[in-house]
């Protein structure tokens, strides 16, 4: 009886051990908004920040290499836009699920944003701790 319960439990260990992390990139021009986002995204269970990109050009390019579960992507960028980048990934790898940030949250945008296939979208100054919401409910979902 003893060896059958442990081995029920070592399954039960094996088991929580296989559980894999949604990961998640960043695509921000902002240094300081980026280690933000890395620290509130890192007391997240069950995420894991896999990279981060500065331009839409870089940011295509590392996502379509990493393949994350999710992208965090500004609209403003130092090189090209974050709808360059939405565009792109909803074209290439649509699989990968895009959430556009911006401190310009103007229903516009908005709409822009959601007909080019973001999963949803939100406003920096204000729609940070939804976000946090919203990835840590992707992240228990896909467990």
């Amino acid at each position: 009886m003893g060896a059958r319960a442990a081995s029920r439990h070592t399954g039960a260990m094996h088991f929580a051990t296989a559980i894999r992390p949604m990961n998640v990139f960043l695509v921000e021009d902002s240094v300081q908004v980026v280690q933000r986002l890395e620290e509130m995204l890192a007391a997240i269970a069950g995420v894991r920040m896999v990279g981060s990109a500065a331009s839409a050009e870089e940011a295509i390019r590392e996502v379509l290499t990493l393949h994350p579960d999710a992208v965090l992507c500004d609209i403003s960028l130092a090189q090209g836009t974050g709808f360059d980048v939405l565009r792109a990934l909803n074209a290439q790898a649509p699989e990968v699920e895009v959430y556009m940030l911006s401190n310009f949250a103007t229903e516009p945008y908005r709409r822009i944003a959601a007909r080019l296939g973001a999963r949803d979208f939100f406003d920096k100054s204000t729609e940070l701790g939804r976000m946090r919401d919203t990835v840590a409910a992707r992240a228990a979902n896909l467990h």
